[in-house]
């Protein structure tokens, strides 16, 4: 492959231009959300240095700006975005309006780990996806599994290490924890193996730093020319070189599972199995025209993207739960207390206020901070804004949770008590208003396994042990596709008398 002199100039230009704004621009743009629209360059100097905090500037942006900002990049790059949080626009874009906001080409190509699995796909092939997920995420024998690796995992891995650190009085990572945990259970629902991630010993799992990497690299995609990341991606620079290294650390793991499962099938075992990997080597291709059970890169797909939604939008969710009920000891005390109140094992329904708290903690640090989405016909905006197709529109998540224009004054406080009626019971807000999971036709399907998760493992946690955040320990986010914690958590862990 050869690269031509244009790309060459693209490069050195915002090689250029990157360090111009960084040595001139950067006290202009200090203390100032909104960026100054400069002759060809667009808005592209000033947001350079606010990528880093990017989730944030967007909040600071839209609540000043109506809740809809036209960020423009430079001329001819393809990279001018439209960020939004205005619920009237959520609802248009999400479900009033969907069968004309896909995901889009760009997503595709952004995201073009996931190939054609249900994160990705448009059309036909993500309704082929849909209807076969809603199936299996249903099922009841995939529910019972779900709960029972749940418990099982609690047992043998989270309890044994929380009990040795507590008894060491070591410092642990919260992060980390609630990651291979998920890691651990998802894989057995997605593929039946279980990879033991967790444990005393915590040995290195290179799956889940490779799509830590991963998820970083793309974030970082939704802000350069594509001409730009694919060069990098190509020489082996930057995060696009970590890409590189996570697409091969996914494709090998996968790849031997998948073969290592078929020869199992072929020898007449787990045919019956409820796990994901067994299912859909075995769906029904009459009833689901578009699904490709004998392709092992079509399978690998399917399984990568749930494999990624299991593990990392519910251990981001943990992990910022954790993080408030440590800052919040007076919400803590209340779960507590429900806990031994309340709480009848057999239905966790009654756990009203830890409900309504992991639905705060989500409100103000969902799990999956944007959502990105492209127009195939122009369309206007309950907003008043118009949108070419094809345009780029980021629906910022994060910010949408700190609207005072939506929640009230008190949005940015961490408050259980919003979600529950003057009766004592939930108050159900609508989609548009709390994206946590989605809204519309592509709602998350696994809302009701992720909320059941999250519930088994908090009520375990809370009911047992104390933690302590290690003092002069930062808490900020990373730029990623996935809210998760720059630093990790780290705490200091007691059992509760």
């Amino acid at each position: 492959m050869m690269v031509g002199l244009t790309e060459v100039f693209i490069i050195i230009a915002f090689l250029f231009f990157f360090v111009f704004q960084c040595f001139f621009l950067h006290k202009k743009s200090q203390g100032n959300p909104l960026l100054k629209n400069w002759p060809f360059l667009g808005m592209l100097p000033s947001l350079l240095h606010q990528i880093p905090r990017l989730i944030d500037w967007t909040t600071e942006v839209l609540d000043v700006s109506d809740l809809t900002f036209a960020l423009k990049g430079a001329w001819f790059t393809g990279t001018d975005l439209l960020f939004t949080a205005d619920p009237r626009n959520l609802h248009h874009i999400l479900s009033s309006n969907f069968r004309n906001y896909p995901k889009g080409p760009e997503f595709r190509k952004i995201f073009d780990i996931l190939g054609d699995g249900i994160l990705a796909a448009d059309s036909e092939l993500w309704e082929d996806l849909r209807k076969s997920g809603h199936t299996i995420f249903h099922h009841q024998d995939f529910l019972e599994i779900s709960v029972s690796s749940n418990v099982s995992k609690l047992k043998k891995g989270l309890v044994p290490f929380l009990d040795n650190a507590a008894g060491e009085n070591i410092i642990i990572d919260l992060q980390d924890l609630f990651q291979r945990f998920m890691f651990d259970t998802s894989m057995i629902l997605m593929t039946g193996y279980d990879p033991m991630s967790l444990s005393i010993e915590m040995p290195e799992v290179e799956f889940g730093e490779a799509v830590d990497h991963g998820e970083e690299a793309i974030f970082y995609r939704h802000f350069k020319p594509v001409i730009l990341w694919k060069l990098q991606y190509w020489i082996g620079i930057g995060l696009e070189r970590k890409m590189r290294a996570t697409m091969v650390t996914i494709n090998q793991m996968l790849g031997k599972i998948i073969s290592s499962r078929r020869e199992e099938i072929s020898r007449g075992k787990r045919e019956t199995s409820m796990d994901v990997l067994t299912y859909y080597m075995n769906v029904d291709t009459t009833k689901y025209k578009l699904l490709k059970p004998r392709s092992d890169r079509f399978i690998r797909d399917v399984v990568l993207s749930l494999l990624v939604a299991g593990r990392d939008t519910t251990s981001s969710a943990l992990t910022w739960f954790f993080w408030l009920l440590c800052t919040h000891p007076q919400v803590m005390a209340k779960i507590r207390h429900e806990i031994k109140t309340m709480f009848d094992p057999s239905d966790l329904e009654k756990l009203v206020y830890l409900h309504a708290a992991l639905s705060e903690s989500m409100r103000l640090y969902p799990p999956v901070p944007l959502n990105h989405k492209s127009p195939s016909k122009s369309d206007v905006l309950p907003s008043g804004h118009k949108v070419e197709a094809h345009a780029k529109i980021i629906i910022s998540i994060y910010a949408l949770g700190r609207m005072r224009s939506v929640w009230g004054e008190d949005a940015s406080d961490f408050k259980p008590e919003r979600w529950i009626s003057a009766e004592g019971v939930l108050i159900h807000e609508p989609s548009y208003k709390f994206l946590a999971f989605n809204a519309g036709p592509k709602a998350c399907l696994g809302k009701h396994l992720a909320l059941l998760q999250m519930k088994i493992v908090a009520m375990h946690i809370i009911r047992n042990y104390d933690f302590k955040i290690v003092e002069g320990h930062k808490i900020e986010p990373v730029p990623s596709v996935i809210l998760r914690m720059k630093h990790g958590l780290k705490v200091t862990v007691s059992k509760k008398i």
